[in-house]
């Protein structure tokens, strides 16, 4: 029975492949209709993203009026320096880690054919958060062709995790949803806590901790626009690898057999998104740190309105990830204001009950 178990999740394209879709619509009329209306919505979300970005920036401790962001010569220098050196990067940024984290998780719940994959629940951004951690209190100064060593040191984090949580999910050609649940959950809290071990020997605790601690906690800082261009420049990066891997993931959804019979290099293509989905995390985790369950969330909202055809959801679901955190992350900084409630708390409560959802939700329709 546990040698199915890979087979839940996602609504595989085999349903298509046999003229029914999962809720016996024809597959070619159903699709034919979401292909109309993705323009839409794709234009929809982009208005939707641009307004709430220019909102959010006006909310906070010190309120800003909207009608200001289009006559600027009448802001004080000190609502100048708040809109255009604080909120305006940090709101930016809290889209470009939300789109990062969502692509992310959609590339992994392709990946396992698992709705309940995440970044976080399965140990990638645990790793990313270790390397970070070493870039932050060790080399916070060094940079590696230009990338700082605390990013480079969160995507090899990444990596090794992914690599661990996967090689032990895998038997007999087959991944094992339980055991790659139980490896994610034992790697990302084995992982989240050592952290406390290089508290001890931080040889600047007075800033090295405070930065430890906002990593931990999921704090979106105020970045420097240098850095926040480099961030989103890894985002578009990463979309562009992403997309020709959707196809091939679509393909992967049937079971590796068949993907395999189709001419997919199955083991290579899944190395490919790991190595794709851990560069998102990573740069997601540089920004932002440890923000849990907004990889979950997304995609499987996303998935529910388009279905399962992974290439288009795969620029909704950046747009609804940005939206998201962009939103989520306004609420965290005001709800307490002048106090700021840390985004990746506000997203567990958020998170784990959807989470919970999804998991009674596995005991009643798929077989584990």
């Amino acid at each position: 029975m546990e040698a199915e178990v890979t087979r839940v999740a996602i609504t595989p394209l085999s349903s298509v492949q046999h003229g029914r879709s999962a809720r016996g619509v024809p597959p070619v009329q159903q699709d034919k209709g979401r292909a109309v209306h993705l323009p839409f919505i794709l234009v929809a979300l982009a208005i939707l993203l641009g307004a709430e970005i220019l909102i959010c920036t006006t909310y906070g401790a010190v309120h800003i009026p909207l009608h200001a962001l289009w006559h600027t010569q009448s802001l004080t220098e000190t609502q100048h320096i708040i809109l255009f050196t604080i909120r305006l990067p940090r709101v930016l940024a809290s889209a470009v880690v939300g789109a990062a984290l969502a692509v992310s998780g959609l590339m992994f719940q392709g990946l396992f054919r698992n709705p309940m994959a995440d970044p976080y629940i399965i140990g990638s951004s645990g790793g990313a958060v270790v390397g970070g951690c070493i870039g932050i209190l060790f080399l916070s100064q060094l940079t590696i062709f230009g990338f700082s060593a605390t990013a480079l040191l969160a995507f090899l984090g990444s990596v090794l995790t992914m690599g661990v949580v996967y090689s032990l999910a895998r038997a007999r050609g087959r991944t094992n949803v339980v055991t790659l649940l139980l490896a994610g959950f034992a790697m990302s809290t084995m992982l989240s806590n050592s952290t406390y071990v290089f508290e001890i020997f931080d040889p600047n605790p007075a800033s090295g901790t405070r930065a430890l601690n906002a990593w931990l906690h999921g704090i979106i800082g105020i970045p420097h626009w240098s850095q926040l261009g480099v961030t989103t420049g890894i985002l578009v990066f990463s979309m562009f690898a992403a997309y020709p891997l959707m196809r091939q993931l679509n393909t992967l959804s049937l079971g590796d057999e068949y993907a395999h019979h189709l001419g997919i290099r199955v083991e290579y293509t899944r190395l490919c998104i790991i190595l794709v989905a851990s560069l998102l995390t990573a740069a997601a985790v540089s920004l932002g740190g440890l923000i849990s369950f907004a990889g979950l969330i997304v995609p499987h909202v996303a998935r529910l309105f388009l279905g399962p055809d992974h290439v288009r959801l795969l620029p909704v679901t950046a747009l609804a990830g940005a939206i998201f955190l962009v939103l989520t992350d306004t609420f965290a900084r005001t709800l307490f204001a002048p106090t700021e409630l840390p985004v990746g708390v506000l997203m567990v409560f958020l998170g784990g009950p959807f989470f919970l959802y999804l998991l009674r939700k596995s005991k009643r329709e798929y077989v584990l």
